[in-house]
């Protein structure tokens, strides 16, 4: 692992369980210069779509990986930059999935949405994670400090149109930072652009690593909550920290409280139940197969729960 340079992982995710990243790019090679990235300010600031690293090069790598392990729950096309600049990014995808029958995701930015052919090789993955950390060109310039050529309308209307033609899983992010677009008005404007939108999870973040800009901070617990509350999201913080919070002692009763809110995958399940000391969640969570009031969906191997 030590000599790849396009394969890294598997890492570990509340959310994706053992994740192993593809990078189909050079380090810090994006469209924005989010205030809030723990790689610090872009210094390859593009928009230009290219073919950075050969599609062969980069599987070639894959296979490599794949003779000696096989231990990971998901790929995730992310690098450390914007994927989608990446021109070769549908071919990609296409490979990783001939070899593996593990999910293929992508985690993107969503920039480049407003152009059509992103949008058709994006449909390609099985799962597509997508951000919306604005809620207009204003808010935009403060927190993703995009190219300068990008604009929020274009973008948005883009990420509109995926939603709605993508048929995987879509699960959108929105980072969250603290006196920008966490108060009340700015809730409420993403309530607004959200309900425009087609998607299966939304998950609110904040920046608890060490960002960009010493002067970007978390967003107070109170306000986090207000915004999963009004927003219908769940907090990545309050999720990897162990506090995906319910009242109920039994701990069985009390991750079935928050799958009839939120549906929750295998990982978010575990999590949740280690973070109340439950000696056997594998047990647990075959109870849950068995359980007659909840849908247990299988999606390329990564189960979630919810009730009926």
């Amino acid at each position: 692992m030590s000599d790849f340079k396009y394969v890294f992982g598997p890492i570990p995710s509340r959310r994706l369980g053992r994740s192993l990243g593809i990078s189909p790019l050079p380090k810090k090679t994006c469209n924005y210069s989010c205030i809030y990235c723990q790689l610090g300010r872009t210094d390859k600031m593009t928009n230009k779509r290219q073919e950075f690293y050969k599609t062969e090069d980069i599987i070639a790598e894959f296979k490599q990986y794949l003779k000696d392990s096989d231990k990971f729950d998901i790929v995730t096309v992310v690098g450390e930059g914007e994927p989608t600049l990446a021109l070769n990014l549908g071919e990609l995808v296409d490979a990783l999935k001939a070899l593996t029958d593990k999910p293929v995701a992508v985690i993107t930015n969503g920039a480049l949405l407003s152009d059509p052919q992103v949008r058709e090789e994006l449909c390609h993955a099985d799962m597509v994670l997508p951000s919306l950390d604005a809620y207009d060109q204003k808010i935009s310039k403060k927190i993703d400090r995009p190219y300068g050529t990008i604009k929020f309308e274009e973008e948005f209307d883009g990420l509109k149109k995926f939603t709605h033609m993508y048929e995987g899983e879509l699960w959108l992010e929105i980072m969250l930072v603290d006196g920008i677009n966490d108060d009340e008005h700015s809730i409420l404007e993403f309530k607004k652009l959200l309900k425009e939108l087609k998607y299966d999870r939304l998950y609110l973040n904040t920046p608890v690593r060490p960002p960009a800009e010493a002067d970007v901070n978390v967003v107070s617990e109170e306000r986090m909550r207000y915004a999963v509350e009004t927003l219908g999201g769940i907090s990545i913080e309050m999720m990897s920290s162990g506090a995906f919070f319910s009242e109920i002692e039994d701990d069985y009763e009390a991750v079935k409280s928050i799958i009839g809110r939120h549906p929750m995958n295998q990982f978010e399940v575990r999590g949740f139940l280690e973070s109340r000391d439950v000696k056997d969640p594998e047990a647990m969570m075959e109870q849950m197969k068995q359980d007659e009031e909840i849908n247990v969906i299988d999606y390329k191997g990564i189960l979630t729960f919810r009730l009926k």
